[in-house]
């Protein structure tokens, strides 16, 4: 099987192609895609680290320079959105504002999440499975993280209903070669919901809280303070990575689970000793987030290859976590496993901020719907993928209880 991200065949399965890609070598070129692809685990580890490659070469490069076209000026709300959130920005201004943010966003806010967060998962599973089953991608993986995120940012109930549709329209710009339709959609949910954060900034400016808004406002050090457009585009950030990781880890790993139902048998008997592992396990089996790109800033050697600068380099994440030289028996689900450093939150600079609260969030939710008062949930039929593929999940999981 190639490389090929638009194949639907491909999306619902792309690992005998990584095998393929990992037997050819430690560099691949993509024709298609214009990407240098790198599937073994020790190469993508080693290059989220080196600071040779960055997500982005504006801070050192000119478009011009750097052998690249502008995007169009239409596209600029998006473009400026994303460019001030921590997974685009490079040091030193992502340094910067990483500290910053983490002065707001703390071990202990996520602590003091978590009741909350166990009683909305426990919340929703009640209600699903009141109802008999259903979808439970809309029914619950879908509305965990998008309620916790709210709960976070200090967003009204009544508002809440907003944040998933600028969500995935912004998102839509992270696949492949996106058309002008979707940039038209991600443009759109980034005026709007740049426009809704601003007002309720400037409500937290005015009445503080007890939510993140309120504590990165508040966050300062002798640099100074963030910018209200880098608090804007960290509060999408935390929304959009933090949405799409949980939502797909939940309907992707129920999926992996109901194909391996001796692994799910082994956790419905004692949820509480195997729920962390399998939490990583799932994860790394089937991770939502397949590729990440990284530009060449200074040329970088990769086995025989020379990558020269301008050079655009595809990541891929699900190749890496299914590398048999990294991972005993990688095509297997192990709940257990002890050993494994999946790159699912990816490493670096850029390692996910918000990997302690995707982690609570998918332990509540797991484990609600494996609590022994709970009926076991049964698959109604074959799930089909959505289109994309840089970010990878199912378009429903139907289920009966």
């Amino acid at each position: 099987m190639d490389f090929d991200p638009w194949d639907p065949a491909f999306v619902a399965d792309p690992y005998p192609a990584y095998r393929e890609l990992r037997a050819q070598g430690r560099t691949v070129w993509c024709e298609a895609t214009g990407q240098w692809l790198v599937p073994h685990h020790a190469d993508v580890s080693a290059l989220l680290r080196d600071r040779r490659l960055g997500r982005t070469y504006l801070h050192r490069f000119s478009y011009e320079e750097f052998g690249q076209t502008a995007p169009p000026a239409a596209h600029e709300p998006f473009h400026v959105l994303n460019a001030n959130g921590l997974l685009d920005l490079e040091d030193p201004a992502h340094a910067r504002v990483r500290k910053l943010v983490s002065k707001a966003f703390t071990p202990r806010t996520v602590e003091r999440l978590a009741p909350t967060v166990r009683r909305m998962a426990q919340d929703l599973v009640a209600a699903f499975v009141a109802e008999g089953g259903g979808d439970l991608l809309t029914a619950v993986a879908e509305p965990l993280p998008v309620a916790v995120i709210a709960e976070l940012l200090g967003v009204p109930e009544s508002d809440r209903g907003l944040l998933r549709p600028w969500s995935a329209d912004i998102c839509g710009m992270f696949e492949l070669q996106p058309n002008e339709e979707t940039a038209a959609r991600a443009v759109a949910a980034s005026v709007e919901f740049s426009s809704y954060l601003h007002g309720l900034i400037g409500e937290r400016r005015a009445k503080p809280g007890e939510d993140l808004i309120s504590a990165l406002i508040a966050a300062h050090d002798e640099e100074g303070r963030l910018s209200e457009q880098e608090m804007i585009s960290t509060c999408v950030l935390l929304l959009n990575a933090g949405h799409e990781a949980t939502l797909n880890t939940t309907v992707n790993g129920w999926w992996a689970l109901f194909r391996n139902p001796e692994q799910l048998r082994a956790l419905r008997e004692r949820p509480a000793e195997k729920l962390s592992t399998a939490v990583d396990e799932l994860m790394r089996y089937d991770t939502p987030l397949q590729m990440f790109e990284r530009w060449v800033l200074d040329e970088v050697r990769i086995g025989d290859t020379v990558l020269p600068r301008g050079a655009e380099v595809a990541l891929l994440f699900g190749s890496a976590n299914r590398d048999p030289a990294r991972f005993e028996h990688p095509d297997e689900l192990d709940l257990a496993r002890q050993d494994n450093p999946h790159l699912s939150f990816g490493a670096g600079i850029h390692y996910c901020l918000g990997a302690p609260l995707a982690r609570l969030e998918l332990m509540a939710s797991f484990g609600a719907f494996l609590d022994p008062g709970v009926p076991p949930i049964r698959l109604v039929r074959e799930p089909q993928w959505q289109d994309g593929y840089v970010i990878r999940g199912l378009r429903e999981l139907l289920v009966t209880c």
